[in-house]
């Protein structure tokens, strides 16, 4: 996902976009632990969005600490 499209969101939206996307590495992990055919790829795409997400959320929390 694109941080412009993060940026869009607002916080509540952020908040459950980053436990979806925590939910779905979980079932990732889990497929690949029981042998299951997984994409690789996957980890690493939702692993960055969840960084972006809190990245976001660091940046408006500290933008608020500043006004």
């Amino acid at each position: 996902m694109k941080p412009s499209e993060l940026r869009d969101k607002d916080d509540a939206e952020l908040v459950e976009l980053e436990t979806s996307l925590r939910d779905q590495l979980v079932r990732l992990r889990i497929g690949k632990a029981t042998s299951k055919a997984v994409n690789t790829a996957d980890f690493r795409r939702i692993r960055r969005d969840i960084a972006r997400i809190k990245t976001i959320q660091t940046q408006r929390a500290s933008a608020g600490a500043k006004d």
